[in-house]
């Protein structure tokens, strides 16, 4: 029996709080149908805040301002000078060009600079304070290095006063501020370089320590030389190792020769190598070629052969002496050898400790002259500061430039007589703006989906399809039924379902999809006709598909489907009915069969979580190539979990503009408790914009259909063309 592939839970890497509404910012698509959703919110503020702008502009009342430019960083003898010594702070110290603008601005906006600037004005003008001249004060870099102050107020003169005071007050403190930047920048190096100082005598005195520690001026050139002499020694110790072995092998040879008798021995052997023990060898031999040819003529007894066995008896002492004396000259080459092989390794290991040690002595070497490097580079560094430093607070000339002072009458900031054409233009546009964004507000605070992307946002869980409804798919309203209506014969939106069910087949790259459970949060989402849809592509793709209406308590698919609910799966189950003879064949597809619900029992749980359901689920995935299961809603029913858990996974249909926000962070949260496999969501009902892929499948289609019309007009004339010149001969 074929074990169920479980699919990993597309919720188990997401916690609850990423469960919450993304608040996104929505595409050009989704704004536009936003925007029609909430025509009328759009509409009324927009003639709110018109109706306001225009109120507004009846009040308008004539107000001066007076207005001057800062250069901040003007070109100088002084700043040329400064521009060529290195390490200052460079001209300008507190100007925009140097500090952040914003901070610049605050500054000149605090108590710290204006207070001085109203302390001249009160004796002229008692209520003047703080808060009246930073209400009508504006400050702003409008390029680089210049900044534009503007001071409005319906006293002319006091704005005079005002700017020409200000404008004082700003260059004095453009200079004293640079001035104290740089006491400031002084101190601290003038802090900074003696303990530089004192690092940098430290690191030179343990360099030279470590030199006349190890004797050495550098560890790098020596670990080169004991390195060279480990390599020699190394070459040295492999050449009297190769002649050590060969004296062995050597020495082997002997002791196998010599365990030989006398006749045996073969001449090439290592003995052939003494001179006198082949003399020996060959007198013997001599002798016994002698004893063979005067036994041929005399006994044993006779005084020749007596002499020449007392001959070779006396020979034979002195050639057992020659074996011996190679046999010590082998020993004692071997002893040779290998002494000088065991001297040579004592001397290639203590080299190799010699360079373990000097590894030590080059890290510490190297580690005292990175630190001696970069206390020496600090050192110059804040040297070279020091100087330029200097040469700076000689410098007495203002920082900063005063430009184009002016006074003007205005309206009202900043329009000079505005009309009531440009009041509505800009109340239209400031209205648009606020209704599109109230909008937008009470789009996302309600609780219902209209987009695929509210819906993935929302979820965290992968959209496998997008249903569009028919409505959008253009005039063709034909349809096929799998025994009554069912699937709109358009191919746009049957690509639609055959791209579906593609994806659900790319979720099983190690094991196929074999059975899923296709349901919803709630009542209306369209799963059961999105379950028939997706049976029938699957089947016409050429598998074997089969349709179950497990909706035990309201079983609904039979009617989309033409058929009668007279026997089904309640009678497998409760009556021990054979599934074979249940099931029925679709009139339209071959490769599709459809097994309706059955009675409705009192208990539909205790039915699917039986121990013959499970049997019965195991059969159908083993017979037929996809088994797909319409179930019950998800919210209040434990149906499509039951099931579920004998499945590859669920697939949750949900109707866009129907369902809710809290009924799918509800679902969702469920199937995460429960551990129910999710395979992903299916956006049903969609009015956003076809696919593209789907308009060009359609041209291509019509395309292909008009083609084929023409061909066969051309064959039909052909044909008509060529009997009637049959006839006419």
């Amino acid at each position: 029996m074929q074990k169920i592939e479980k699919y990993p839970h597309p919720l188990s890497q997401v916690n609850s709080n990423q469960l919450s509404l993304n608040e996104d910012e929505v595409n050009l698509a989704e704004l536009a149908s936003v925007l029609r959703r909430r025509i009328f919110l759009l509409a009324g503020v927009t003639g709110v805040v018109v109706t306001g702008v225009l109120f507004a502009a009846e009040s308008v009342s004539p107000v001066y301002q007076g207005s001057f430019e800062i250069l901040t960083k003007p070109v100088t003898g002084e700043s040329q000078v400064l521009a060529d010594v290195p390490q200052t702070i460079s001209p300008g110290v507190g100007g925009a060009a140097e500090k952040e603008v914003l901070t610049t601005i605050k500054v000149l906006e605090s108590h710290r600079v204006l207070d001085s600037v109203i302390k001249k004005l009160q004796p002229q003008y008692p209520s003047l304070d703080y808060g009246s001249i930073v209400g009508g004060l504006t400050i702003r870099s409008t390029e680089a290095d210049i900044l534009q102050v503007t001071y409005t107020n319906p006293d002319r003169k006091l704005v005079t006063d005002f700017t020409k005071l200000l404008a004082a007050s700003y260059l004095n403190y453009s200079l004293a501020d640079r001035q104290s930047d740089v006491d400031q920048a002084l101190h601290f190096v003038d802090q900074q370089i003696k303990p530089l100082e004192e690092q940098v005598k430290f690191w030179q005195d343990k360099l030279r320590d470590i030199r006349v520690e190890n004797k050495m001026i550098e560890p790098g050139d020596k670990s080169q030389q004991i390195t060279g002499a480990i390599a020699k020694l190394s070459e040295q110790r492999l050449d009297n190792r190769l002649q050590l072995e060969e004296m062995i092998d050597k020495y082997n040879d002997l002791q196998k020769e010599l365990a030989k008798n006398l006749g045996e021995r073969s001449a090439h052997s290592v003995l052939s190598e003494s001179s006198n023990y082949q003399k020996i060898l060959g007198d013997i031999q001599e002798v016994d070629l002698e004893i063979q040819k005067q036994s041929a003529l005399f006994t044993d007894n006779n005084p020749a052969i007596v002499t020449l066995k007392q001959q070779k008896l006396a020979l034979l002492p002195l050639l057992e002496e020659e074996q011996t004396r190679v046999q010590r000259t082998f020993q004692s080459r071997i002893r040779e050898l290998s002494d000088t092989d065991r001297d040579l390794g004592e001397h290639i290991h203590n080299l190799n400790n010699d360079i373990g040690n000097l590894a030590n002595i080059v890290r510490n070497y190297n580690n005292i002259q990175r630190q001696l490097q970069i206390a020496t580079s600090a050192l110059d560094q804040f040297t070279t500061k020091q100087q330029g430093l200097q040469i700076e607070k000689a410098e007495k000339q203002q920082p900063w430039e005063l430009l184009d002072p002016k006074l003007e009458q205005v309206n009202q900031p900043p329009y000079i007589g505005v009309k009531t054409q440009l009041y509505l233009t800009l109340g239209g546009v400031l209205g648009l703006v606020l209704g599109i964004g109230s909008a937008l507000v009470a789009d996302k605070l309600s609780n219902i989906f209209y987009s695929s992307k509210e819906l993935k946002d929302a979820s965290r869980v992968p959209i496998l399809g997008i249903v569009p409804l028919r409505k959008e798919l253009g005039s063709a309203t034909q349809e096929r039924a799998i025994g009554g209506p069912q699937l709109a014969n358009h191919p746009s939106f049957f690509e639609v379902f055959r791209s579906l069910y593609t994806n659900i087949l790319l979720l099983g790259s190690d094991s196929p999809i074999r059975s899923i459970v296709i349901s919803s949060a709630g009542q209306g989402d369209g799963k059961s006709t999105v379950a028939a849809q997706l049976a029938q592509a699957a089947a016409a793709i050429g598998q074997r598909v089969l349709l179950v209406d497990a909706n035990l308590r309201a079983p609904n698919l039979h009617r989309q489907l033409g058929l009668m609910n007279i026997q089904g799966l309640t009678d497998v189950i409760s009556q021990d009915l054979d599934w074979h003879n249940i099931i029925e064949r679709s009139p339209q597809e071959e490769n599709l069969f459809i097994m309706t619900a059955g009675p409705v029992p009192p208990d539909s749980v205790r039915l699917l979580a039986s121990r013959k359901m499970q049997v019965l689920m195991e059969n159908l995935q083993e017979s037929f190539d996809l088994v797909i299961y319409d179930t019950p809603p998800l919210l209040g029913f434990a149906d499509a979990y039951l099931l579920a858990a004998n499945t590859n996974g669920i697939v949750l249909v949900a109707g866009l503009g129907q369902l809710k926000r809290t009924a799918l962070k509800q679902v969702l949260e469920e199937i995460q408790i429960s551990g129910t496999p999710m395979l992903g969501i299916i956006a049903n009902k969609s009015k956003e914009a076809v696919p593209a892929s789907y308009d060009y499948y359609q041209r291509y289609y019509n395309q292909n259909i008009k083609n084929e019309k023409v061909s066969q007009t051309a064959q039909l004339e052909s044909e008509n063309l060529a009997n009637g010149s049959g006839k006419r001969q």
